[in-house]
């Protein structure tokens, strides 16, 4: 038996000699917003990433069916934080963000093909505008007091450069949007006195890039485009996670 438990702990050693040592944790972390008809498990790629730099990372799983609660359920997971925060958001979280983002415990604030709001204005007056030519909005339906997107057109219009099968299956599991957080209207504006950043996806069928550019520039954010679909957290996970670091600027304090 001593030649067998010798050669286990051998091996036991090797392997914790090629395992790479964790990062040693940043002084900044980061909670992470998702948008409508999904919920935080599409962060888990992002998620893995930005942990894996050193990062305490939170995920808010907010019911998306009145702002306010989501407001609330934001800054209730803010404050489990252990450092300053980077808080993000992706489509409606953006609206989201926008209002916890006032939190005084968040450092900036980062926008991926995200609504980005001001004073007054919801996610109803902030989409009634037409899409350009060449570019698409949601094709929502409604159910009673909540908003889907078409089933058969999900895959197309939210996530097109995602496996197949992976966005029927997103179809199949829409997190129901309540028209309460849709139409209620954003009374707090964080990107006004916060560092912004804003990713545009180029390719949204959600969102049109135009809407983004145009959000993005009246928040002043540092603004990066990506040719990617709305759902740029899971067909460009590696481009998401070095954005929202790039957001960290305790390094340089």
């Amino acid at each position: 038996m001593k030649p067998i438990i010798s050669a286990l702990a051998a091996i036991s050693i090797a392997t914790a000699q090629a395992a790479p040592a964790a990062s040693a944790e940043k002084g900044v972390s980061i909670v992470l917003v998702h948008g409508a008809f999904v919920d935080g498990s599409g962060w888990k790629t992002t998620y893995d990433i930005l942990s894996n730099a050193g990062y305490e990372v939170l995920v808010v799983q907010q019911p998306t069916i009145a702002l306010r609660e989501d407001v609330a359920e934001t800054e209730r997971v803010i404050a489990k934080a252990r450092h300053p925060v980077i808080l993000v958001g992706h489509s409606y979280g953006g609206m989201v963000i926008t209002e916890a983002g006032d939190n005084p415990k968040v450092r900036s604030l980062v926008y991926l093909a995200a609504f980005a709001p001001d004073a007054g204005e919801s996610v109803s007056t902030l989409a009634e505008a037409p899409a350009p030519a060449g570019e698409h909005k949601a094709p929502l339906v409604a159910e009673g007091n909540y908003l889907l997107v078409d089933a058969e057109k999900f895959p197309s219009s939210f996530a097109a450069d995602v496996d197949i099968a992976t966005t029927r299956f997103m179809s199949a599991a829409q997190l129901p949007w309540g028209l309460q957080a849709v139409q209620t209207k954003v009374s707090r504006v964080a990107w006004k006195t916060k560092p912004t950043y804003y990713m545009v996806t180029s390719e949204d069928h959600m969102i049109p890039p135009t809407a983004q550019r145009n959000m993005a520039r009246r928040s002043g954010a540092k603004v990066a485009e990506l040719k990617s679909s709305h759902a740029v957290m899971l067909s460009h996970p590696r481009e998401v996670a070095a954005f929202i670091k790039s957001a960290d600027t305790s390094a340089h304090d």
